[in-house]
């Protein structure tokens, strides 16, 4: 089961009201681990504090130390992950340039251009790539992100808008540079390219890993394409 990395960000933002600060960044480091693989296998709910606990090497009493509660453990390990997802979309959202002197829709600089589709296209790259790299965080997202009632509603509330804002930003470029489908809900298409990558990556991880990353990147960008219209063939 894959873990959060040794350097990843931790989580931002001044401790939630019962948390304690961390002892150590190792042990922080070391509850995540043990959190995301036990719960990305067996989900929330049938995990123990005790277990935790046992996987990271340390006591009970410091994982209560740490973070206050097994519910608390569970929204930061939520947004550490959510975190390192971002910061990834973020990125790749600047690898929508292409050389000097090559034609494009949109310019960034002298003799330099951007496409915004690329730029998407990145996007959505970097997602299968977080998806094969934690598919327990993203089993953990897709397993109580749509459980009613779920303790940690109001969480996934906050980190899901975060990541449709990013998505939303890259689609506003688009729109800005190609002749769009104005019929088309924006709200209903970041939400569906959002959802796509979840399911394509997981499933890719589940059930076809013989796909490649590009067959999955290929299948998501279908929806942005889609969006995009194009010119009518000249009339002869």
């Amino acid at each position: 089961m894959t873990s959060m990395p040794p350097g990843a960000p931790a989580p931002k933002g001044s401790a939630p009201k019962g948390q304690r600060p961390a002892r150590t960044t190792a042990t922080r480091q070391k509850l995540f681990d043990a959190s995301m693989a036990l719960i990305g296998e067996r989900g929330a709910a049938n995990v123990t504090v005790d277990e935790i606990a046992a996987a990271a090497g340390v006591s009970k009493g410091t994982v209560y130390y740490n973070f206050g509660s097994k519910s608390e453990l569970i929204a930061q390990l939520l947004r550490h992950g959510v975190d390192i997802l971002k910061a990834r979309l973020l990125g790749a959202a600047e690898d929508g340039t292409v050389g000097p002197g090559t034609a494009g829709p949109g310019t960034t600089g002298p003799g330099t251009t951007r496409d915004p589709l690329l730029a998407m296209e990145a996007m959505i790259g970097q997602a299968m790539d977080f998806m094969a790299e934690y598919p327990s965080f993203a089993r953990l997202w897709v397993s109580e992100n749509w459980r009613t009632p779920s303790e940690w509603q109001g969480t996934f509330t906050v980190l899901r808008g975060e990541l449709l804002a990013v998505i939303g930003q890259a689609v506003e470029s688009v729109a800005k540079t190609y002749p769009v489908d104005e019929s088309v809900s924006r709200g209903s298409l970041e939400t569906a390219i959002f959802g796509a990558c979840f399911v394509v990556g997981l499933d890719r991880q589940t059930y076809n890993p013989e796909r490649t990353r590009d067959q999955s990147v290929a299948a998501i960008m279908a929806i942005m394409r889609g969006y995009v219209l194009k010119p009518p063939a000249p009339q002869e």
